[in-house]
């Protein structure tokens, strides 16, 4: 049995929901970010214990709730926001209400499992590496990750910032596209979707099956269908830089606090502390010619079609090893900064799998009308 999705520390004063876009929409907020009166937990509770409440809402908070949202609570999430798996060694795992026994994804857990209980309408969460587009595809919901500079990103916990965005999670589309209006600034263009890009490259690292459930949704699009290799893997690229940010950010408390973390997550922190300069430098090189190949790739309308995750849900205690097999499709778009939306789009052995669509910086609007046509 999964645990509760919502954390239990602290209430919040009761702020009644505005009469904007939003109005009576209840909002489960990631407990990485800071709601006015509350603790922020950050998925550890030795972060929770050395730190006190919160004098102010995160920005993301802020604007959701002047267009009308309604605080549903604070939501479970993996340690720092630093997983793909919707586990947490200190607090347990909330489970699936799409897949019963298996795990949501994280590290965005407990937002994904609230609105897919129906519990709330709309999940906030983070995506540093997939943490909003995981947990969608696991739970079949619409998640979204946004223009890296079009979100507020004031009053959360970081991970890596040069990655981590705000990131929105629904059942429904129309909801997702208004909250997400509600959410970004005004920056955003509209150049339509010219083309569909399939790179068969990281398809063909992709099980048959999951590419057989996908197919339909990718024809329904109904755009031209280009066949263009990613090229480089740079998995390994982005983990160095993602782990480099993360030790900048963390490593003074770990190395002060001493806490306990679960195996992949303290694996991946050890990794971080000790990193060479040279390891991070080569690393960004790295990503820096990805960015500039995907930005060919997507100028002039491109849309990059992906799996959003390499599979359907694990089951509760019997986790996949999939977290590089995810990265490798998760990082091109914090890599990019650019925007990519999760639709749920069909089953896989009875549970549920999305389709991921990414375009070019600044045109998020753009993947709300291509996912309208499904």
């Amino acid at each position: 049995m999964g645990i509760d999705p919502f954390v239990l520390w602290g209430t919040p004063p009761e702020t009644p929901g505005g009469s904007g876009p939003l109005a009576g929409v209840r909002l489960a907020v990631k407990d990485v970010f800071d709601v006015a009166g509350t603790p922020t937990g950050a998925g550890h509770p030795r972060w929770l214990e050395t730190h006190g409440a919160a004098t102010g809402d995160a920005g993301a908070v802020a604007r959701l709730r002047a267009a009308g949202a309604v605080l549903a609570g604070k939501t479970h999430t993996d340690e720092f926001a630093y997983s793909l798996g919707g586990t947490n060694q200190h607090y347990g795992i909330p489970e699936n209400p799409a897949a019963p026994g298996h795990v949501c994804g994280g590290s965005s857990s407990g937002s994904a499992a609230a609105v897919a209980a129906g519990l709330a309408d709309l999940g906030l969460g983070t995506d540093t590496a997939g943490s909003i587009r995981v947990p969608a595809s696991y739970t079949g919901l619409y998640g979204f990750r946004p223009t890296h500079a079009r979100a507020p990103r004031d009053g959360m916990v970081p991970l890596a910032p040069e990655f981590d965005v705000p990131g929105l999670l629904t059942r429904d589309l129309g909801l997702l596209r208004t909250a997400a209006g509600a959410l970004l600034d005004g920056t955003g263009q509209n150049t339509p979707a010219t083309r569909l890009c399939v790179p068969p490259d990281l398809w063909a690292e992709q099980s048959p099956r999951v590419g057989a459930a996908l197919a339909a949704a990718i024809a329904r699009l109904g755009l031209p269908v280009h066949r263009t290799p990613l090229g480089h893997d740079v998995t390994d690229a982005f983990a160095i830089a993602q782990a480099a940010q993360a030790w900048e950010c963390h490593g003074e408390w770990i190395t002060r606090e001493r806490p306990g973390f679960g195996p992949g997550v303290a694996a991946r922190f050890r990794r971080a502390e000790g990193l060479t300069r040279e390891e991070v430098t080569l690393a960004r090189k790295a990503l820096g010619e990805a960015a500039d190949r995907i930005r060919v790739l997507l100028d002039g309308g491109g849309v990059l079609v992906l799996p959003a995750a390499p599979g359907a849900a694990p089951a509760i205690g019997r986790p996949e090893d999939r977290r590089l097999s995810t990265l490798r499709l998760t990082c091109l778009a914090p890599l990019s900064g650019g925007p990519a939306l999760s639709l749920p789009a069909g089953l896989l052995d009875g549970r549920p799998i999305g389709l991921c669509l990414m375009t070019a910086r600044g045109h998020d609007e753009v993947l709300f009308d291509l996912a309208a046509r499904l």
